[in-house]
C-alpha cells in the first residue's frame, strides 16, 4: 500500500512539473487565472503533504 502511495506522489509531482512547463510565456495575470492557479498550487501541495504523512500510517 505505501508503493502506491509513493507512485502517487510521485505522478503528482511530475504532473505539476509538466504544468508549470506548459504554462511557461502564457499571461496567467488574466481573468483571475493567476488566483485559480495559486489556490489549485496550494491544495497540491497540501495534498502531496498529507500523503507522505499518511504513508507511515498506511505501512505495515
Amino acid at each position: 500500500m505505501a508503493h502506491q502511495v509513493d507512485r502517487v506522489v510521485d505522478d503528482l509531482a511530475t504532473s505539476l512539473v509538466q504544468l508549470k512547463e506548459s504554462m511557461h510565456g502564457m499571461p496567467i495575470n488574466r481573468n483571475g487565472f493567476k488566483a485559480a492557479h495559486d489556490r489549485m498550487g496550494r491544495a497540491m501541495g497540501t495534498l502531496i503533504t498529507e500523503l507522505t504523512d499518511a504513508r507511515t500510517a498506511i505501512t505495515p
